[in-house]
């Protein structure tokens, strides 16, 4: 089964969970801030999405918050701090695959190929 990481009060989330819904695909929703991912989720997830950098959403307001000192964490301990501290920084949706495949970000098409639904 699919699990979506998000926020509940997030756009895209509520627009991936309408998607899924919408083609009966079953899916797992956690939220972030009631369930934190642990460090190791997170050191895991950073390697499927190709980096730390990728893992993070730098648009948001949280990131554009935080002191300038705090933008450039030097180690994966320091990375998985950060996110542990302010898990509204992951970029999201954040889906993770029975398979293991990890995805981020909502579009109609993108989510059409991912879970091979007809156009």
């Amino acid at each position: 089964m699919t699990t979506v990481y998000g926020l509940k009060n997030c756009d895209s989330c509520r627009k991936a969970q309408n998607w899924l819904k919408r083609f009966d695909i079953p899916y797992t929703f956690v939220d972030v801030r009631d369930a934190r991912p642990s460090p190791e989720q997170f050191l895991q997830w950073q390697a499927a999405v190709g980096g730390w950098e990728k893992l993070i959403n730098k648009s948001s307001t949280t990131w554009r918050q935080l002191p300038d000192a705090r933008k450039s964490p030097g180690s994966d301990a320091e990375w998985k701090l950060l996110l542990r501290e302010h898990p509204a920084l992951l970029k999201r949706p954040l889906l993770e695959m029975a398979d293991g495949r990890v995805q981020q970000g909502f579009t109609d098409n993108g989510f059409k190929a991912l879970f091979g639904v007809a156009k």
